[in-house]
């Protein structure tokens, strides 16, 4: 018996995004505030549906698309970062890390519920936003697996897998 497993991947040159950020390591380092020209790809395994198609193409391009766009050209905070506080008013956003304090326009901002803007948690991010996704579109199949990859840098890619149902 043949055992078949098929995958869509999507991977535009326009699935990019421009974003500053900022991470702290080894519990009391903290970088400096500098871009990237992030790149993302995403991955979707299981099986076909009655068109014989795991998932469509466009659908998950453009899907993928929104969520390249409300991250680009922005400062990413994390909200749930243990040292880095992260306050919001009308107008500004205030970060603080120990001594170091940022504030940027507000629409200059986006706030993601993660605990560091590393490209790992950026990619898990992007997998959850796109499970929901999934979850509207699926025509009540079960999707196998969501493969997010996020490029940070030139052939320094993080990778997030989850469980796509």
């Amino acid at each position: 018996m043949t055992t078949e497993r098929y995958r869509v991947r999507v991977t535009k040159d326009h699935l990019v995004f421009s974003a500053a950020h900022f991470i702290t390591f080894n519990g009391n380092i903290c970088e400096r505030l500098h871009g990237h020209n992030w790149r993302v790809a995403v991955e979707v395994a299981g099986p076909l549906d009655e068109n014989h198609y795991v998932f469509d193409f466009i659908a998950l391009r453009d899907a993928t698309q929104r969520l390249v766009n409300e991250l680009d050209h922005h400062v990413l905070l994390p909200t749930q970062h243990q040292t880095i506080h992260v306050s919001v008013d009308e107008r500004e956003v205030t970060a603080t890390f120990a001594e170091r304090r940022w504030v940027f326009p507000r629409e200059d901002c986006v706030l993601l519920p993660i605990a560091n803007t590393t490209a790992e948690l950026i990619a898990r991010w992007l997998a959850l936003q796109l499970k929901d996704v999934f979850r509207q579109h699926s025509g009540g199949r079960n999707l196998d697996l969501l493969r997010v990859e996020v490029e940070e840098n030139f052939g320094q890619w993080a990778v997030c897998e989850i469980m796509a149902s």
